[in-house]
């Protein structure tokens, strides 16, 4: 098990190389410059490029991007976004509130979509499956940053929530700020997780086993509840772990439109502002969280299933 964890790692370190090499030169082959700027004389603009090896060709921008995070974990500094602060040191408060805000939602939409797909198979082809149907596939359709919009007027101009995060107030007064960009951000990971359960309650209630623990006097619910519902719930990691990535994406729109001072919000500002350094480090911090999950995906399988762990095994000493 060791093996393949220190297999896994190894594999993670040299993705996230790879991704930060193609976000380093699409990112650097932009056109434009951080220190464009009507105010900035042409000798002023050509002495910051000089002093942040801007001057210089792509190739070697690169080399030196890699040099100072070898030699001392150095990573930039912001250009434009908070000038000359290190840039893990711009995100250092910014990225509790981007987790809080995504964890919420999920702990928010994993039991509603677990209770919505078991009702919507219990209740095959009557009228609360048709309306849970109707409700799923209008939350997969509909991006999170449109109900982010409607929930803003809805619930917060016209009703008592706030509309936007307000970062200056109490503990409380922060977290009842939150509950609507956590609301828009639930519907799409409540759907989600109703569509897959649904479809394997359907198809464990209809198994050979369920035949016989019907003949052993047990009740449809209860059958279902013991049997069904239990080996359905294993193969719901597969959904379950992939959706903090797919919550963390439709969290940079829904941080700009409430104004949540998270990591989604900033990195939208230091695009638009070719923050190069900042821009990396966000992009980091993503590609983190998504190539965690993935470890995190197959250490659960080994964990529920032992059969994928000595499969792993084979693999490794094979």
């Amino acid at each position: 098990m060791l093996r393949y964890v220190l297999k896994r790692l190894g594999l993670m370190v040299l993705t996230l190389f790879v991704i930060m090499t193609l976000c380093f030169f699409v990112i650097r082959l932009m056109p434009g410059s951080p220190f464009d700027d009507p105010e900035n004389s042409p000798a002023l603009q050509a002495l910051l490029e000089e002093k942040h090896h801007l001057n210089e060709p792509v190739p070697v921008q690169y080399y030196y991007f890699w040099r100072d995070i070898a030699a001392d974990g150095y990573w930039g500094v912001s250009l434009k976004i908070e000038p000359n602060v290190p840039v893990w040191q711009v995100l250092r408060d910014r990225i509790p509130v981007t987790l809080s805000l995504n964890l919420m939602s999920l702990l928010i939409a994993i039991p509603f979509g677990i209770l919505a797909g078991a009702a919507s198979a219990r209740f095959r082809k009557r009228l609360p499956d048709h309306l849970i149907g109707i409700l799923t596939v209008l939350f997969i359709s509909v991006p999170s940053f449109v109900f982010a919009s409607g929930l803003q007027y809805l619930l917060g101009y016209r009703g008592p929530f706030a509309i936007i995060y307000n970062s200056t107030g109490t503990p409380g007064e922060k977290l009842f700020s939150l509950l609507l960009p956590v609301l828009a951000l639930s519907f799409w990971p409540v759907a989600t997780i109703c569509r897959y359960l649904r479809g394997e309650l359907l198809e464990n209630m209809n198994a050979d086993y369920m035949l016989l623990a019907r003949a052993k006097g047990l009740s449809e619910a209860q059958s279902i509840s013991r049997h069904a519902f239990r080996n359905s719930m294993v193969p719901l990691v597969n959904v379950i772990v992939p959706l903090i990535t797919g919550t963390l994406t439709g969290s940079l729109v829904v941080e700009k439109i409430f104004s949540v001072p998270g990591v989604g919000g900033i990195m939208t500002q230091a695009l638009a502002a070719r923050d190069y350094w900042l821009v990396m480090a966000v992009l980091v911090f993503y590609s983190l969280i998504s190539l965690g999950t993935v470890l995190l995906m197959d250490l659960l399988y080994g964990v529920i299933d032992p059969r994928i762990r000595l499969a792993g095994k084979r693999e490794v000493t094979g």
